[in-house]
């Protein structure tokens, strides 16, 4: 097992018999719905892309939005994210988050 971008709380990524695991990430908080998302996704693959994964290698996504209704919005970031891949399993709720200005929270299971 390996543990990376580790602090008191927690490791940002943990590979574990050829998979990985991703701790939530998030955007700006300045940003909007659209924003937040792009940039939480793009946090994703450089991650991923840290370890030898990127998007293709998603199995499985859990995505927390603060509000339902910007579940449209959320989803045309996501939709164009994925345009060239076949995306992955994906379970989507509503949920306060770590902080009131961010919006959405994404966490990621991939392979190696």
């Amino acid at each position: 097992m390996q543990k990376l971008h580790s602090d008191q709380r927690m490791s940002q990524i943990v590979i574990h018999n050829e998979t990985i695991y991703l701790s939530g990430q998030v955007g700006n908080a300045d940003e909007d719905i659209s924003a937040q998302t792009l940039t939480t996704l793009e946090k994703v693959k450089a991650l991923l892309e840290e370890v030898g994964s990127d998007k293709s290698k998603i199995l499985s996504a859990t995505v927390w939005l603060k509000d339902m209704s910007d579940f449209d919005a959320m989803n045309a970031v996501w939709e164009k994210w994925f345009s060239d891949v076949v995306p992955p399993a994906r379970a989507c709720g509503e949920s306060a988050l770590a902080s009131p200005d961010l919006l959405v929270e994404i966490t990621i299971i991939a392979a190696v």
